[in-house]
């Protein structure tokens, strides 16, 4: 008698279920194929073949560049043909979802012998001088430097990691944590996108229905307006995995049923408990990783994603209360609209049908950012809109707000100038004819901290300004296009022509798909490039905490009356789920709880209590400092182990029972994280003879 042997086991728990694909699924899966297909997502094998050759080109070249190096330090020449460096790709390319024009992520690898300041200076020049490489830009200074060009039209991004080795071998594998010893921080960073997904392909079961998921919630992600960890959303990398461990959880499923049971998941999922792909490992490196025992500010965190190579870090730690809230309400409707396709009611293309943005409020806020020249312009863009998030906190923290709402897409508005537009549902007033609303502080707040992170890079130049203006929805004819407002729906036809016009597709409602910008491990290079941009930023800043709200004067222009907002804008629309229906994560740790009585709340209530629209924004902290090296406990709990219970193989596939019966067990299992506020840290403003914009913001909200 045969014994079957048991499957191998992902993640943290047990699969919610081990049943394999219908044929009904297998169809499915071919219909989502080609309903993405129009959208450019897919590269032909003539594509393909054209990256693989400019890959092993510079491949070749960083080779040949490390042996001259080598010379010219003295290494012995027996030893110069084995020093071998080596070209690693990393983020989308590397998972095998990038698009149609899409860049490649790529990190040189060199030994010991070859410093940081060689690959800036020799192989800078060595890459200027090769024929097929234009664009070419050194950001030295950035958080993560990077050399940026093109390869025979081919966009690469460049990273650079000395490792501690005399040579480096074909066969070397980056995921070994004893490589991260004595190195640089800047050589841990670079290190860290090969390393984390390297490590999300092996904690999947099935690559290939992982890699067609994530193609598939990507496009949706983009076309949703919700890809964007520069401003709060998920970024490349986090949205890998989410779709991982969905696919963890239903490990002999197929892309169709993954795609719903990621929404599922997802929809029901208890914030700020953290996703995790596997339990954290222990190191002696002690290097800073995300863990709430001992960060005080890793607590706080509103939606953690950690990635599973060490140093874990939280790749989402740029989300705010209100993009939580947006990107919980998308899941919540992908459900809906999948429990639809799945029933035959619907067809895939509605999926990606974008949101009405600028039917959505009553009220919008205008971020505008001018620069007197191009080249000015292309930098000033990239560090205001790296620092929208703070705004978006101010807003959040304000009593009167309950949701803003920023639309990832940037627009054109006169020579040099680029705007953002953040939607905002007031709080309803009661028990007053009328409450006077002062959002200049908020607008303050946000500007100071702008002007001084660019005068601390030296960036600061004449023209650059920052200007916000309230208006109702019925004024955004003044600032964007009709077909923008009007969002017409183009044919299939329409979007094969566009989508074939270059490395920059507009999708259906006209806003880029932005392949470009697919990976980002919290630390984006750039800002992405938004309708009719001339390029790329070529600056790339560090992300800082956001400047605390301050009492700054500004001019005072004369309020502005709103009238009543309905409750029926108050809310957004979501999809019908059974009630008590919720997916906890788990840590698989015991962890302190708060002691303040906001924390209890939080730690009570769950977040459903804090995150309704209709109730006021509870006051967020800061995003942690990414060079914060809290100290480490010696003694680490015991992890306890992951759970096993039978229920946990109901077979069916699409039986909401299994999920729910996964909460309980991970209720019984593991605990939750608590929250709190942290402090903020700042530096002057600056104090040369620029001009600085002040802005009032000053509206009466009538009953």
């Amino acid at each position: 008698m045969l014994r079957v042997q048991p499957q191998k086991h992902y993640g943290v728990t047990s699969p919610i279920s081990l049943a394999y694909p219908k044929e009904s699924d297998h169809i499915y899966t071919q219909k989502l194929i080609e309903a993405m297909k129009p959208f450019g997502v897919f590269e032909d094998e003539d594509e393909q073949n054209h990256r693989l050759a400019v890959l092993g080109k510079l491949n070749a070249l960083v080779k040949e560049w490390i042996a001259e190096i080598s010379e010219e330090k003295d290494i012995p020449p027996s030893a110069i043909g084995s020093v071998g460096g080596k070209i690693f790709t990393f983020g989308s390319y590397r998972l095998g979802v990038h698009t149609k024009g899409a860049d490649i992520d790529a990190l040189c690898v060199a030994p010991r012998h070859v410093q940081r300041e060689d690959f800036f200076q020799s192989f800078f020049e060595k890459l200027k001088k090769h024929e097929e490489i234009k664009d070419l830009l050194a950001v030295e200074d950035a958080f993560v430097p990077v050399i940026k060009f093109k390869f025979d039209g081919i966009e690469i991004d460049l990273l650079f990691a000395r490792l501690a080795l005399q040579s480096i071998p074909e066969n070397l594998d980056l995921r070994g944590d004893s490589l991260l010893r004595n190195l640089d921080i800047r050589c841990i960073r670079s290190l860290n996108g090969c390393r984390v997904t390297d490590e999300i392909l092996s904690l999947v079961p099935n690559k290939e229905n992982f890699r067609l998921t994530l193609r598939a919630i990507k496009l949706w992600a983009k076309r949703r307006g919700i890809y964007s960890n520069m401003l709060g959303f998920l970024g490349g990398v986090s949205w890998a995995m989410l779709v991982a461990r969905t696919c963890q959880l239903y490990p002999n499923a197929v892309a169709a049923t993954l795609v719903h049971k990621f929404f599922l998941v997802f929809s029901k999922w208890e914030w700020p408990n953290a996703v995790l792909l596997k339990q954290p490992e222990e190191s002696n490196l002690n290097l800073p990783v995300w863990d709430p025992r001992v960060n005080p500010s890793d607590r706080y965190h509103l939606m953690p994603i950690i990635t599973p190579a060490y140093p874990q870090q939280n790749s989402t730690y740029n989300v705010s209360t209100s993009t939580r809230t947006i990107m919980s309400e998308e899941f919540k409707t992908g459900l809906s609209v999948t429990d639809e396709i799945l029933r035959g009611k619907a067809e895939w293309p509605k999926l990606f049908e974008p949101p009405r943005f600028f039917q959505k409020y009553k009220h919008y806020i205008v971020l505008a950012a001018s620069a007197s020249t191009e080249e000015n312009h292309l930098e000033w863009i990239g560090l205001v809109e790296s620092k929208i998030r703070v705004l978006i906190g101010n807003l959040e923290r304000n009593e009167y707000i309950t949701l803003a709402h920023v639309n990832p897409q940037s627009f054109p508005g006169n020579e040099f100038v680029s705007m953002w537009f953040i939607g905002i549902i007031f709080k309803k007033a009661e028990n007053a004819e009328s409450v006077n609303i002062d959002l200049t502080q908020d607008i303050q707040a946000f500007t100071d901290t702008v002007y001084r992170q660019a005068n601390n890079v030296s960036m600061l130049k004449e023209g650059m300004k920052i200007e916000a203006t309230h208006v109702k929805k019925r004024q955004l004819h003044e600032y964007l296009p009709p077909d923008v407002l009007q969002k017409k729906k183009k044919s299939l036809a329409d979007v094969n022509r566009t989508s074939n016009g270059g490395t920059k597709r507009c999708s259906l409602d006209g806003s880029q798909l932005d392949s470009s910008r697919d990976t980002d491990c919290g630390t984006p290079f750039s800002s992405p490039t938004p309708v009719n941009r001339p390029g790329k930023t070529a600056l790339e800043i560090e992300d800082s905490p956001p400047v605390p709200r301050t009492s700054c004067p500004g001019t005072e222009q004369q309020g502005m009356s709103i009238p009543v907002i309905g409750t029926s804008e108050n809310t957004l629309l979501a999809a019908q789920l059974s009630p008590g229906s919720t997916i906890p994560t788990m840590l698989g740790r015991n962890m302190p709880h708060a002691t303040s009585p906001s924390s209890k709340a939080l730690l009570a209530n769950g977040p459903s209590s804090t995150d309704s629209i209709n109730s006021s924004a509870p006051k967020r902290p800061c995003s942690p400092s990414p060079d914060s090296s809290p100290k480490r406990l010696k003694g680490p709990d015991k992890v306890r182990p992951p759970c096993s219970c039978q229920y946990m193989r109901d077979g069916n596939l699409l039986s909401v029972q299994a999920v729910n019966n996964f909460v309980s067990c991970y209720y019984l299992c593991f605990q939750r994280l608590s929250s709190n506020e942290l402090p903020d840290a700042s530096s002057p403003l600056p104090t040369n003879n620029l001009r600085v914009v002040k802005n009032s913001i000053r509206l009466t909200l009538n009953r």
